[in-house]
């Protein structure tokens, strides 16, 4: 993990750098388990109107919790956006009836994943399956979110993951569907830039969505890493000097503000926005939020479209 130095990371065009920095904040989208969306009853004081919200489909799961949780976002008028594990659909009819009962409750995007589990249930192993099926042209989703791994994936190399990008760019632009990309979380702000450099054009236009860990213990963060493949930028930081103090506490502050001044410096880059892994607990995360963006009356949940250019 790279250790920034803040008064370097904001030593030039300081205002507009943390101006920056505030709506990159202001803006971020949050994932929340279906449990944690149902029980937390001061959600919308957490997270304003407008918010967008991951909700993942758990591998012991149901996909009724998901349904009830996004139906609950709704009512609160917040943005769901349900994980649709490709791997966890036993067959074409069961993945049309799930895509069928989130586009009647008005559910208008989504994030297609292959899923965690090793094994595949049905006839989808991935989610280009998914795409090639047809089954999402069936309906009225707003948008797809897809997802990348800037430090690399266990099943996949560098090359098959960028692969597997351009064709799901190609998907949407040949079927007028607005894409963008979220990525798995890291801790290291250099891995995330030398993976957007080196994309080169295959995303295009396509917006990108940095994923980081919201505050947690650095132990409870290592522990997850080892379990979503991140280990290796986990274990970059153990070696990093002052690596005793991290093991203390993990803030996302640092990493957004290197990610703030590489869009300064390279105002034509993908990166749109973050996204929050709230490992430490959707309470904490929603106030360092709270604690960092700025005024509570700017817009939030723009189809995920704040820039910080």
């Amino acid at each position: 993990m790279k250790l920034v130095n803040e008064k370097q990371a904001f030593s030039s065009r300081g205002g507009e750098a943390a101006a920056r920095f505030r709506a990159l904040v202001r803006s971020a989208s949050i994932e929340a388990t279906p449990r944690q969306i149902l029980t937390t009853e001061d959600l919308p004081e957490l997270l304003p109107a407008g918010t967008c919200v991951y909700v993942p489909f758990l591998p012991k799961g149901q996909f009724s919790d998901t349904l009830e949780a996004c139906r609950h976002l709704l009512d609160l008028g917040m943005q769901p956006i349900p994980h649709v594990p490709a791997r966890m659909a036993e067959s074409r009819s069961q993945l049309r009836d799930w895509l069928a009962q989130l586009d009647e409750i008005r559910v208008d995007r989504l994030l297609l994943i292959a899923g965690d589990s090793d094994s595949v249930a049905g006839p989808f192993p991935d989610t280009l399956a998914v795409l090639e099926s047809g089954l999402l042209a069936q309906f009225r989703f707003h948008g797809i979110g897809v997802a990348a791994h800037p430090d690399g994936h266990p099943m996949a190399d560098r090359a098959t993951l960028s692969q597997a990008l351009s064709i799901k760019r190609e998907y949407a632009r040949t079927t007028s569907t607005r894409l963008w990309v979220v990525t798995q979380f890291t801790f290291d702000a250099d891995v995330v830039i030398d993976w957007l450099q080196s994309l080169g054009n295959v995303l295009e236009e396509v917006p990108v969505y940095i994923g980081m860990a919201g505050p947690t213990r650095v132990r409870t963060l290592i522990a997850y890493a080892a379990q979503c493949g991140v280990g290796a930028s986990a274990r970059v930081m153990l070696r990093r000097p002052g690596s005793a103090r991290l093991l203390r506490a993990w803030t996302p502050d640092g990493m957004v503000k290197a990610l703030v001044q590489y869009c300064l410096d390279n105002p034509d880059t993908l990166l749109r926005g973050i996204h929050l892994f709230p490992f430490g607990g959707l309470r904490q995360s929603a106030q360092w939020i709270q604690e960092h963006s700025g005024s509570v009356e700017d817009q939030r949940g723009q189809f995920h479209e704040s820039s910080v250019q």
